[in-house]
């Protein structure tokens, strides 16, 4: 239902990459028409990349009926492939099923961004054979920092993006200076939403949302964990996703290779 709104924001500001996608938590919510509409936007829309969809066990996810998530993200996946786009996935507690269902209806040549992923280091050749990009967010604070290495460690690094995951993912460290936006407490949508986290290993503050301007700060932490200079994270992160959104219609365009 708010499709429209993604497509407008992104007209009026060209910076944004659209996305149009079925998120898990609002299959139930989903018309009979669904799948016309989305193929509706994206002829409009060119521009646009698959997404946000995915599979949810967390505490909201399951309330949800798996089967139903799983025909839903299945039928976006193949619809990605059709029209040569990425396509960025969801997943809380569903790896598993995740890298089950990406090896079916794989391999995804145009790339799966796996946003905010918290997946295990051994999950990560598999999801990487099959196309996917590993997008880390201030979420990653929230895990043990020797699993978070580990983890990081097994990314290649031609497949690591950053971003904040805002308004969510407010990043749990000290002594960093965070920008944050006020919640509307009367808000029952953003009740629900910092309520169910893609981690339930950091819950965002009921207090403040998260805001893109702590992108450094997720910088920093990685490559401190990378052992890696900042800039060069930066730099790798900026290379990728600009590989990534470089598909037929997109706004990015790649840079042109240097000898």
């Amino acid at each position: 239902k708010d499709w429209h709104l993604v497509k407008q924001m992104a007209q009026e500001h060209p910076a944004i990459i659209p996305c149009f996608g079925l998120h898990p938590w609002w299959v139930p919510e989903r018309s009979p028409d669904w799948m016309d509409s989305l193929r509706q936007f994206f002829s409009e829309t060119p521009e646009a990349a698959v997404g946000e969809t995915g599979l949810d066990k967390g505490s909201h996810g399951k309330t949800i009926d798996f089967g139903e998530q799983v025909e839903v993200f299945e039928r976006q996946l193949e619809l990605a492939k059709e029209l040569e786009k990425p396509v960025s996935v969801h997943c809380v507690r569903a790896f598993g099923d995740l890298l089950e269902i990406l090896k079916r209806t794989g391999p995804f040549p145009a790339g799966v961004l796996l946003h905010s992923y918290l997946g295990s280091a051994e999950m990560v050749p598999g999801l990487a054979n099959l196309g996917c990009y590993f997008s880390l967010s201030g979420f990653l604070t929230g895990l043990k920092s020797t699993k978070a290495k580990k983890m990081l460690k097994a990314i290649p690094l031609d497949r690591i993006l950053l971003e904040t995951d805002a308004p969510d993912a407010v990043p749990r460290l000290d002594n960093v200076s965070l920008v944050t936006v006020p919640v509307d407490t009367s808000d029952a949508d953003i009740e629900m939403f910092q309520g169910d986290s893609t981690s339930q290993a950091a819950t965002p503050s009921k207090e403040s949302l998260n805001h893109p301007a702590n992108i450094h700060i997720v910088l920093k932490y990685v490559a401190s964990l990378l052992e890696m200079p900042e800039a060069e994270l930066a730099e790798a992160s900026y290379r990728n996703a600009t590989k990534l959104f470089s598909y037929p219609g997109s706004k990015v365009h790649p840079k042109a290779e240097t000898a």
